[in-house]
């Protein structure tokens, strides 16, 4: 492409365009630089040589100076809160909190980023006084929200469902599903007290909260039992298939003890072999090939884990199969039991429970994430990695 002659008288005026433009912006820059306090630069410089707690000191001079840099105090605090770095979090807004010179508006986000801070130091009395304090002002919303999560780490469930249904008429939405779970504590919590009358209640409302909390059913299941009440506790305990069919392999063994408790065992199996081919898993396959052992003996068990193999290779049923074959007479060798043992070992050390959120590992399922308190979090079916 060649250039025409208007070109040649274009390029000039581009280029002094962009020369004023840069003077411009180098002006602007040396103005505000003057207008910056030192205390900010020093700051920035103890940062950088890793020096915070001197850093903290100059920026609370520049705050002194400013009251525009407030906002670097807010950031410079969330940073220290999520490196772990509590104490120098804690001091900072501690320090904009105790200021005369703030307004109502910006005492109340200091006071509730200090209330952040001691919630995750797991000072919660204090971070509990604090959001209490904020709740009916502008960031009252957020202060309830952080109340629950309180109230769910001290274990104070009625609190809980109190501020749970506070939040709701808020205008957020219903979380069921979670307090179905408070009132499943509340239920715990009656039953230490030998009180079942409570405890049917408290779970009878989890499940008109939320009809598919499988936690609910499989309680009341269990409250059933504990009264000698098994054919209603085998009612509760097969809702669980239309809740939620992923939790069976939790109820299986308590569904067959009762069926097995009146005089019904052949018809327990028979229900727990249905569930096994609508829905597969190995923790399920593993409760089944147990009372099939007890029931009808090992070649049976041994039949029922040939076919599993082939449908779903998995190395827990790999376990059974292998113990029928070691155990069960079909061939007793040396090799034969020594893969087994193999087998068996490396499955007692490697399967366990797993929360999807954090990564947390337990040998028993929880409810409620031990690590980073979510609920539901833990698939009811074990996993068979190391990592």
């Amino acid at each position: 492409m060649e250039l025409e002659a208007w070109h040649l008288l274009v390029l000039p005026l581009f280029f002094a365009l962009g020369w004023v433009a840069a003077r411009v912006d180098i002006r602007h820059l040396l103005r505000e630089s003057r207008a910056v306090p030192a205390s900010y630069f020093q700051g920035l410089n103890y940062l950088l040589n890793e020096q915070p707690d001197r850093a903290i000191e100059a920026f609370v001079e520049v705050a002194k100076v400013d009251a525009d840099t407030l906002e670097l105090h807010y950031a410079l605090g969330a940073l220290f809160r999520k490196r772990g770095e509590l104490d120098r979090a804690i001091r900072m807004h501690q320090n904009l909190v105790d200021r005369a010179d703030l307004n109502q508006e910006q005492r109340q986000r200091a006071l509730f980023e200090l209330g952040l801070d001691y919630l995750k130091a797991g000072l919660l009395d204090r971070a509990e006084d604090i959001f209490k304090k904020l709740q009916d002002g502008p960031r009252g919303l957020d202060a309830r929200q952080h109340l629950l999560e309180i109230y769910v780490l001290e274990k104070e469930w009625q609190q809980a469902i109190a501020m749970a249904e506070e939040l709701e008429r808020s205008g957020l939405p219903a979380q069921n599903a979670e307090t179905a779970h408070y009132h499943c504590e509340l239920a715990l919590n009656a039953l230490l007290h030998q009180d079942l009358a409570a405890a049917r209640a408290s779970l009878n409302t989890a499940l008109a909260k939320h009809r598919k909390s499988v936690r609910a059913s499989i309680q009341l299941g269990d409250l059933e039992a504990r009264a000698g009440n098994d054919a209603a506790a085998i009612e509760a305990w097969r809702q669980v298939e239309n809740q939620n069919p992923a939790y069976l392999p939790i109820v299986a063994d308590r569904l067959y003890q009762a069926y097995k408790r009146q005089g019904q065992g052949d018809q327990g199996l028979q229900l727990l072999r249905a569930y096994l081919e609508r829905y597969p898993s190995a923790d399920l396959f593993h409760s089944v090939f147990n009372i099939l052992v007890e029931q009808r003996g090992w070649d049976e068990a041994r039949e029922l884990a040939a076919e599993a193999l082939k449908r779903t290779p998995n190395l827990r049923v790999l376990d059974d199969y292998l113990q029928a074959r070691s155990i069960g007479g079909e061939t007793a060798d040396l090799e034969m039991r020594l893969a087994q043992d193999l087998v068996h070992r490396q499955v007692s050390r490697t399967s366990h429970y797993q929360c999807g959120r954090c990564g947390f590992k337990a040998r028993q399922f929880f409810w409620q994430c031990p690590a980073c308190a979510s609920w539901d979090s833990i698939p009811p079916e074990k996993v068979d990695h190391e990592h």
